[in-house]
């Protein structure tokens, strides 16, 4: 018999029925093997965030069901503490999970969180804010500011509509990105601060990434005719991306990523979130996080 509780935390708003799918069958494991499982549908971050927190004050395995941006949510409320996280992959993109090695079978992910010992991993803090996977800047923020805003059209439609237009209607940026007190001056599509290599969907942005080495893989994608960047984008699949002269990649702890044109605005993003404008200021935080991964 298990002695571990746990609460899962649940945004009905966003994938509710696929949380549901993914929730029912693993939580009808977790109690048959006698684990108390208690579930709380969350109104919003804000609310997740509570929740989260109050679950831990109670001593519960906090799981976070949903995709990245209910992920980070819930593990960046945890961060700092000595509370434990467990991932419940239900999203579309499910990143960090991917990063971690998280099973998405319902037996295999319960075998994990009954049996499995807490793994303590890195997070960023991203202007004052946890976050697990990546801050990035540039036109994947501006993409992921599109599909926000289109009515029309939902999930990885949404996303794709947003990617191109934002591709189209792209104007170089001129990044100044400060990496632990040296300044790099570069023009381009986008900068990534990475704890997690993967992004956007399951894109492989840092293959070198580790979440457990104390340092952010900065990964800068300077300037190309937009026919190379498509080419770019589609070797992001496998992270051979990195192998071009247009890409470059630097390690650090503590990343700054500003405009030096003056009067030009840029959404940047954090786990699928997008959380405000450039500059933003990303630390790495050595061993933050307490999660049930392999």
């Amino acid at each position: 018999m298990s002695s571990r509780a746990f609460t899962a935390v649940v945004n009905p708003a966003a994938g509710g029925s696929a949380s549901a799918a993914t929730l029912i069958p693993l939580a009808r494991l977790l109690r048959d093997a006698g684990a108390e499982v208690a579930v709380e549908y969350s109104r919003g971050l804000e609310h997740a965030t509570a929740l989260a927190r109050g679950a831990a004050e109670a001593g519960h395995v906090v799981l976070g069901v949903g995709g990245d941006g209910m992920v980070g949510c819930v593990g960046g409320a945890l961060a700092g503490t000595d509370a434990v996280l467990g991932i419940v992959p239900a999203g579309r993109g499910n990143d960090f999970a991917r990063q971690l090695g998280i099973p998405g079978d319902p037996a295999a992910l319960a075998e994990l969180l009954l049996t499995g010992e807490p793994r303590a991993v890195d997070t960023i803090d991203a202007n004052g804010v946890a976050v697990l996977g990546s801050v990035y800047a540039g036109v994947d923020a501006v993409a992921n500011d599109n599909a926000n805003k289109t009515r029309l059209l939902r999930g990885s439609a949404a996303y794709y509509v947003g990617a191109l237009r934002a591709i189209l209607t792209w104007r170089p940026a001129d990044y100044r990105i400060t990496v632990d007190g040296e300044v790099h001056e570069r023009r381009g599509y986008s900068v990534v601060a990475a704890n997690s290599g993967y992004y956007g969907f399951g894109r492989h942005i840092a293959p070198g990434a580790e979440v457990d080495d104390g340092l952010l893989d900065v990964v800068i994608i300077k300037h190309a005719p937009k026919s190379l960047f498509f080419t770019v984008m589609r070797e992001l699949a496998d992270g051979s991306h990195v192998r071009r002269p247009q890409v470059e990649v630097v390690r650090g702890r503590t990343v700054r990523i500003e405009l030096a044109t003056p009067g030009r605005v840029l959404p940047y993003g954090a786990d699928g979130e997008l959380p405000g404008v450039l500059p933003v200021t990303a630390e790495i935080m050595p061993g933050a996080l307490r999660v049930l991964a392999p």
